[in-house]
């Protein structure tokens, strides 16, 4: 296999994993659907085909609470992640795995605890997906009235990163002692316990788990609001976005980029990763033709309600196939909920550009919220590679249309082309997350001098 192109940097690639695939048709084209969310032979299949691909890391994407709508019409996730995901790391060696929680629920000593447990189970894979989202459906599981304004809601969410990562170097390997002649397992002058009284959120004490195989678990960010950039480029190591046109993704990706350089960081040390739904043909016609074969499985009023509710319009303002009202988009504006902002600006951005008419825009994975991309594997390598050559992504986060066809789809025929171009690995070449995404071993600051002096730091 040709190495990675030295002038052009590497492809970054996660899936982000649902049973049934990411169209919300996906299931009723399998057999025996009504298993999937808890059918843990079905995730060990996608992880194997993903494996197989090389494939940086599986993506478990989660919501906190109950029963959510999303399971009147399709298969939801049903099973916690990071429990999911350590079962997933017994049946695979290489690929990394990324857990969702939430820093608005729960408490950070927990979420530490399970996700420094993963990265030790996995051998050094695992990362900590963040999310601040407060939907109806998590504020009524945890008994709250109402959510957090947005300003507090990002403190709320800082305080707790601020105690699981420094419960996450809080048991320094070095404290394991293990001296048998004094009887002292750990070295307890040698433990960095954490004193957080804040705001939100209080911790005193060291984890029980220590430090991993990768210094830190690698940090996710999901979002893309201007407060998400913001925290992403002082805490993470990757960010998660929805980005669904070329122009403003490279200034998206400019200005996290910007962000990291005035936090003191290495630009190269965060990722930007938009979500990505490709949809593959030997030929156009041939995905167009799967994409409408799936399409059709679809309910329809269901997703031009949808439409409407990002709008804040009623669906009888949108006929399907008349042109977007934008008029009526536009004096409606004031009314739209905050949690459709973002993929209202994102769907009407693209219709203008593409010309849509209601139905099309309903049918370009509203619910999925990421840009589809419908043709052939060398439309789709060829679209991933120009979004890194010009400033847009590091990378993707994969939306599989039907597991696992549309993920061997990927594997057996998009990235052997990525490959040939010299910007996708052959085979693992080391063990860890980190390593795999290109990221330095975390290093906490109170040993980084002395390892640079006896030359074993990086």
């Amino acid at each position: 296999m040709p190495a990675a192109n030295p002038g052009r940097k590497p492809v970054r690639l996660g899936v982000n994993v649902l049973a049934s695939g990411r169209h919300d048709a996906a299931w009723k084209t399998l057999p025996d659907p009504e298993t999937l969310p808890t059918d843990i032979d079905a995730f060990i299949r996608i992880a194997t085909v993903a494996e197989r691909g090389k494939i940086d890391a599986l993506f478990l994407a989660d919501g906190p609470g109950g029963l959510v709508d999303e399971a009147l019409h399709r298969p939801w996730r049903a099973l916690d992640p990071v429990t999911l995901l350590a079962a997933l790391s017994q049946a695979t060696s290489h690929i990394g795995l990324v857990a969702t929680t939430s820093t608005i629920f729960g408490h950070p000593t927990i979420v530490a605890r399970q996700i420094a447990s993963l990265d030790h189970i996995s051998k050094g894979r695992a990362a900590w997906n963040i999310i601040t989202s407060q939907t109806p459906v998590a504020l009524a599981a945890f008994g709250l009235e109402q959510g957090f304004g947005q300003e507090e809601r990002y403190r709320r969410a800082a305080e707790f990163v601020e105690i699981v990562t420094g419960l996450w170097d809080s048991l320094p390997a070095s404290a394991i002692v293990a001296d048998r002649d004094r009887t002292v397992f750990v070295d307890k002058a040698l433990v960095r316990p954490v004193a957080v009284a804040g705001r939100h959120f209080s911790a005193r004490g060291a984890l029980s788990a220590p430090v991993g195989p990768q210094g830190r678990p690698v940090i996710f960010q999901a979002g893309q609001s201007e407060d998400s950039k913001a925290f992403g480029a002082r805490y993470a190591d990757a960010l998660f976005t929805g980005q669904r046109l070329i122009e403003p993704a490279r200034r998206f990706y400019a200005d996290v980029k910007a962000l990291a350089r005035a936090n003191g960081r290495d630009p190269d040390q965060l990722l930007v990763m938009p979500g990505l739904f490709p949809i593959v043909g030997s030929t156009e016609a041939e995905a167009l033709r799967r994409k409408a074969d799936l399409d059709a499985g679809l309910d329809i009023d269901f997703l031009r309600g949808e439409l409407a509710r990002h709008f804040a319009l009623d669906p009888d303002d949108l006929p399907l196939d008349a042109t977007l009202p934008y008029d009526k988009i536009a004096a409606a504006e004031p009314r739209v909920p905050i949690a459709s902002r973002w993929p209202r600006k994102q769907i009407l951005a693209e219709a203008v550009e593409h010309g849509w008419t209601v139905r099309q825009a309903a049918l370009s994975n509203i619910v999925g919220g990421h840009r589809m991309i419908v043709g052939t594997p060398e439309a789709i390598a060829a679209d991933i590679l120009h979004w890194l050559d010009t400033g847009a992504a590091d990378g993707f986060n994969l939306n599989i249309d039907v597991q696992t066809s549309g993920l061997a789809d990927i594997v057996d025929a998009v990235l052997p082309l990525l490959r040939k171009a010299g910007r996708f690995r052959g085979e693992y070449t080391g063990q860890t997350l980190r390593h795999h995404l290109g990221l330095a071993r975390y290093v906490d600051p109170r040993d980084a001098e002395p390892l640079r002096r006896t030359g074993t730091g990086r």
